[in-house]
């Protein structure tokens, strides 16, 4: 997280009610944005709503595991991708999801950025997903990140936490609105006027100086 979106984005949070959904684990959310920031938000719903956390204190978690046809699905797809680099940890195993990269999560900066340009011209997730999706219709996948794709539960991916609020009083920022993303679940929920689609984390900043 950039130094001085977090100092802007811990003073929102002091004035705010700030929720955030990641599909990131506990502990990578607080890597990426450091723990004094993680506990000033009132809520972290981690892994897309599955496993929710109050500053330290876990509230709930999803014990969901992948089946194994559905692993090894996503096994034949990772040996067949087109893409040369393999960096390992391809199944990332989350509460109640899973995330699969066929880059790997070993990946450095810039190979997640090669990847990332490699599949904006291919689609090779949206192509995964979309298949995954019609060959198992009691789970979902949905792209997200730079180079992953996230799967649940039918019904257990980011839309499920729009239950914990009064649907009218919620604004929503993500970067992955599109219907391949997961932020499509919750952003597909709500009136369009609460959802804000936003490119990268500077956009983000520019709509909330003025929220």
């Amino acid at each position: 997280m950039d130094v001085n979106f977090r100092a802007f984005f811990n003073s929102f949070c002091l004035v705010n009610n700030v929720y955030l959904v990641t599909g990131s684990d506990r502990a990578k959310t607080i890597e990426q944005i450091t723990e004094p920031t993680y506990n000033l938000c009132k809520r972290v719903y981690n892994c897309s709503g599955n496993d929710i956390w109050e500053k330290d204190i876990n509230v709930q978690t999803n014990d969901w595991t992948l089946p194994e046809d559905a692993c090894e699905w996503l096994s034949a797809k990772l040996i067949n991708s087109d893409f040369p680099l393999r960096t390992g940890q391809h199944f990332d195993h989350r509460p109640g999801m899973v995330n699969f990269s066929t880059v790997g999560r070993g990946a450095t900066k810039e190979q997640r950025a090669k990847y990332f340009e490699w599949d904006k011209t291919v689609n090779e997730r949206i192509d995964i997903s979309k298949e995954f999706n019609d060959t198992f219709p009691e789970l979902s996948s949905k792209v997200g990140g730079e180079t992953g794709i996230d799967i649940f539960a039918k019904g257990c991916d980011k839309g499920q936490i729009v239950n914990d609020f009064d649907i009218t009083s919620i604004r929503f920022f993500g970067d992955r609105c599109d219907k391949a993303g997961n932020d499509y679940p919750i952003a597909i929920l709500l009136e369009p006027h609460q959802v804000s689609h936003v490119k990268d984390w500077k956009h983000c900043w520019e709509i909330l100086k003025n929220v």
